[in-house]
């Protein structure tokens, strides 16, 4: 007899835990960037932010059509490299993942598209600033900042007009997102009457920029642009030192990190420096992104390097929207993603245009004293 009763209650609460398990729902979120090579430490803080945002979604016990939601991240390394990231692109596709953050790059974030909406998979960037990757026709596509048009663009306005340069010397790394915002910059540039005297290219793996450095000496430039990011940057703003080039440096938000001092060695004089970052709050909004910052490290023990909010900005996002469709499924929850308006996250007010783009998108103008960044103004 006591046998049996307990045979019956090992059913009952096998019959329990299976119903219960049965209202847990397991939402994937695949997260992609370069956690190994030049710019990894970029990659590495996209990633906490992510690991932030879905520890904080679980702690919350989310609610996504009835069943209790748990998510889980799928984090990879692309290295930068456009064919790692289309691989593990497909990776993450073949793990039916319910949506994609990242990838930090325009050159890896571009050809992974594809591969994301021919499975019809939401990918938000919360970093690739190049016009195309919006643009391709793709309704699976979003970004949480503004694009190369507006930053690289803004860029070049401020550089003719407000720092009144007269001999403009442009550099590029090649890549996708380099490439784009020095061509928008020069545009800036053009149309505020200033005046471009060099145009020299590297790579995004280069070291030594003394051939490339030595030609724009001779056009005596008062501000040189580089496109590119800050591992290349850094080495860039020491060698001009060297070579006596006692020009203003700018840049783009991929250059414009908490890392540069220290990848400058020292070299970068106060004020030297003025780039951008795609986002920017104000007002009350600079409370939000002050605990965010405050939360993270104390989370991780280190500060953030640029992107993380806008990575847990971005997962947030879609989490919203698969509670507000009442499903993780990606078909199911893509429409309401693409209708976002007023959503309030850590970077500001976020709404999709019909592209997938950030509405009136906001950039952080900055330079650097002491070693410290420092913020000049948020323009729009």
């Amino acid at each position: 007899m006591q046998i049996k009763l307990n045979v019956v209650m090992v059913a009952a609460i096998a019959a329990f835990a299976g119903s219960v398990s049965a209202q847990e729902l397991i939402v994937k979120i695949g997260h992609v960037a370069p956690t190994s090579g030049g710019i990894a430490h970029l990659g590495k803080d996209n990633e906490m932010g992510a690991r932030m945002a879905i520890d904080e979604l679980n702690a919350k016990g989310l609610m996504i059509g009835g069943k209790k939601a748990k998510f889980e991240l799928l984090a990879e390394d692309d290295a930068a490299d456009p064919k790692q990231a289309t691989a593990v692109a497909q990776k993450l596709v073949d793990a039916k993942v319910n949506g994609v953050v990242g990838h930090l790059n325009s050159g890896t974030t571009i050809p992974a598209s594809r591969i994301y909406s021919d499975a019809g998979i939401p990918q938000i960037s919360p970093s690739a600033t190049n016009p195309k990757y919006t643009r391709q026709g793709y309704k699976t596509t979003f970004r949480v900042v503004a694009d190369d048009v507006h930053l690289g663009g803004t860029l070049g306005r401020y550089a003719a007009s407000t720092l009144k340069g007269k001999s403009i010397a442009v550099i590029d790394d090649r890549t996708a997102y380099g490439q784009g915002v020095a061509e928008e910059f020069v545009k800036g540039v053009d149309g505020s009457g200033g005046k471009v005297v060099a145009r020299q290219f590297t790579t995004d793996k280069a070291t030594d920029f003394t051939a490339i450095l030595t030609s724009i000496k001779a056009n005596k430039p008062d501000i040189v642009f580089y496109g590119g990011m800050d591992a290349v940057a850094g080495p860039m703003i020491r060698q001009m030192k060297q070579l006596g080039i006692e020009a203003k440096f700018m840049g783009g938000d991929g250059l414009c990190t908490s890392e540069l001092p220290k990848l400058s060695a020292g070299a970068m004089g106060d004020g030297q420096v003025v780039c951008a970052e795609a986002g920017g709050v104000e007002g009350e909004q600079k409370k939000g992104m002050e605990d965010f910052r405050a939360a993270f490290n104390k989370k991780f023990g280190v500060e953030v390097k640029l992107y993380a909010p806008y990575v847990f900005d971005s997962v947030n996002l879609m989490a919203a929207a698969m509670v507000k469709a009442g499903s993780a499924d990606p078909a199911k929850y893509l429409p309401v993603l693409a209708k976002t308006e007023g959503y309030k996250g850590v970077t500001g007010t976020i709404s999709f245009d019909s592209k997938g783009d950030i509405k009136n998108g906001a950039l952080t103008l900055y330079t650097y004293k002491g070693g410290v960044r420092e913020q000049i103004a948020v323009v729009r």
